[in-house]
């Protein structure tokens, strides 16, 4: 009890300072890259450009563990339970579970990222697998909990309440059921062609860039009260390896990705609605790369990369909209609108979100020195970059790296 009262105040007072620091560091961190490549011979913009992804693998590590343990610990104050009409088998049932789940997918991401500088091959493949299973284990889990406690938890279909503002319980699981299977569909369908490995290097990038994005959605320039916030291009990275790697990886990243995301913002009424605010919302953001192979726009990287990204944002609007209408309908009557005019317009801050993102990425892809470390960086075929003769060698240095 005395731990979770001083932390509260705690969580309030660290998370302005997260913000302008990152803020900060991001903008010095790009004027020093720019100064850099533009004056300095390439080797020295090499080393920088390596030094500036460690540190900021780094930092959104530090950043994402101690956001975490201070918002759960914010989140079993009484004060701040009692405001949200939460008990105390929220902390067992709903945040101890997706925390477990996050621990277990960053250890088996430091674990898999050593074993694939230091480990040998089949050493790895074995260890890939377990953690795999562990991960999948410990989200089934969490989905299994969450369940429980919401179905305990809401009386005649109401907000704990017995009526008001009923939830549409067989429509929101058949919506969440229906999209989960269209976004397998769409992924496989999409990526059919991709046969590239689940190697270290991806494995590596992966844990990167959702570190990167978790970090960075707490830097969040406003904030919705009944859940959803526009955050500083937080989803960039995880976009970037989607264009990168396709829509197969990118969806099964960005799912992942979205479990996370229930820690930070937990507002969670019922378990279909989870799965459609969160895991199946963000992993529509595994789209953003469904135009990286496009020929016509070989030489417009950053038009493929703003299309994919527009798509991702509408597919993850359609997923919040569906949970607002047929979820939080209290809150339409309350603003006395119908369910879909409420939640069109509430949800509308996913565009702002989006557009961050879409502004970053453009100026990204527009810079011909970016497009080629990014093919080095991954080591992806040549034909996904805009220059394929000259990313060629580079990808074949990055593989005997």
């Amino acid at each position: 009890m005395y731990f979770s009262l001083l932390s509260a105040p705690a969580f309030d007072a660290v998370e302005p300072v997260v913000i302008w620091l990152t803020v900060g560091l991001v903008c010095a961190a790009l004027f020093a890259g720019i100064v850099v490549f533009i004056a300095a011979p390439r080797e020295v913009a090499d080393k920088y450009a390596k030094c500036a992804v460690i540190g900021a693998t780094f930092y959104a590590l530090i950043v994402g563990i101690l956001m975490v343990i201070l918002n759960l610990v914010k989140r079993t104050d009484p004060a701040y339970m009692e405001e949200n009409m939460l008990d105390g088998d929220v902390v067992g049932f709903v945040l101890v579970p997706l925390l477990i789940a996050f621990v277990l997918a960053l250890v088996c991401g430091i674990v898999l990222f050593v074993l694939s500088k230091k480990g040998k091959a089949e050493t790895f493949k074995r260890v890939s697998f377990a953690c795999g299973a562990l991960i999948v284990a410990a989200i089934v889990t969490a989905a299994a909990t969450i369940a429980v406690y919401y179905s305990d938890h809401i009386e005649d279909g109401g907000y704990y309440d017995g009526g008001y503002g009923e939830v549409d319980q067989v429509v929101l699981y058949v919506s969440a059921a229906a999209l989960v299977l269209a976004v397998i569909a769409a992924a496989l369908i999409l990526g059919r062609k991709d046969k590239s490995p689940f190697d270290s290097r991806c494995i590596a990038l992966a844990g990167i860039t959702v570190a990167m994005s978790f970090a960075l959605s707490y830097v969040k320039l406003f904030e919705l009260p009944q859940g959803g916030s526009v955050t500083f291009a937080s989803l960039l990275p995880i976009m970037l390896f989607a264009y990168a790697y396709g829509p197969k990886k990118g969806v099964l990243v960005c799912f992942l990705y979205g479990v996370m995301q229930a820690m930070q913002d937990t507002y969670i009424i019922h378990p279909a609605q989870f799965l459609l605010d969160y895991p199946i919302a963000f992993s529509m953001v595994g789209f953003a790369g469904v135009f990286a192979n496009v020929k016509a726009l070989e030489k417009l990287p950053q038009i493929k990369f703003v299309a994919g990204a527009i798509l991702a944002g509408v597919l993850r609007f359609a997923a919040h909209v569906l949970s607002g209408v047929f979820a939080f309908n209290a809150y339409a009557l309350d603003a006395e609108m119908g369910a879909w005019a409420y939640s069109l317009a509430y949800n509308s801050f996913v565009f702002v979100d989006i557009a961050l993102v879409v502004v970053a990425g453009a100026l990204l892809f527009s810079s011909k020195a970016f497009n080629k470390e990014l093919a080095r960086f991954t080591g992806l075929n040549a034909k996904r970059a805009p220059q394929p003769q000259a990313a060629e060698p580079a990808v074949e240095s990055a593989d005997n790296a």
